[in-house]
């Protein structure tokens, strides 16, 4: 697993438990720009594979909100550290439509290619944070009644857009591999 982020390296290595070995690489890769999430995993996943020459993954994610024609998109990051979740509040203040979703595109790389693989999960912007667990926009993102940051961590981990594209990946990787 290619990231800085060592929790997200831990995230996907608990996913995977036993089953397959997970290493984690810190290894940077220069911010790719692009409106295209799958674009930008594909991308990143072919640099890191250029040097370090092993079979890798690497992912990226995006969070867009339906109102606000898809912003943040694949700039979440950005937007986070420059406006936090207030900001994305105050925006969303008087939004009737409070319809988002979170985008992870998780793209493996090895001698033959990159392939990626999605995972989108949709749930609404509330008016006001909740819960104390999570990271990032979890806490003003709802899905089912509860906030990603009112969810225990093994729960989040089981139904988040980025065990969605690990389950993608899994599937994939096992029925490829396994002859």
């Amino acid at each position: 697993m290619v990231t800085s982020n060592p929790d997200k390296a831990r995230e996907v290595a608990e996913f995977f438990g036993s089953s397959l070995e997970v290493c984690h690489v810190p290894l940077d890769i220069p911010e790719l720009r692009s409106d295209d999430i799958a674009e930008i995993s594909i991308q990143k996943a072919q640099y890191a594979f250029d040097h370090l020459l092993t079979p890798l993954i690497v992912d990226d994610t995006s969070f867009s909100i339906d109102a606000l024609n898809g912003f943040p998109g694949p700039y979440a990051a950005y937007v986070l550290h420059s406006i936090g979740n207030e900001g994305i509040l105050k925006i969303m203040q008087d939004v009737k439509d409070r319809n988002a979703h979170f985008t992870t595109v998780i793209a493996f790389a090895d001698e033959h290619g990159v392939h990626h693989f999605p995972g989108i999960l949709h749930g609404r912007i509330i008016t006001a944070p909740r819960g104390s667990g999570g990271f990032g926009y979890d806490p003003i993102f709802e899905v089912e009644g509860r906030t990603l940051a009112e969810l225990p961590f093994e729960e989040k981990s089981r139904i988040s857009h980025r065990a969605l594209a690990l389950t993608a990946f899994r599937d994939w990787f096992i029925q490829e591999y396994s002859h």
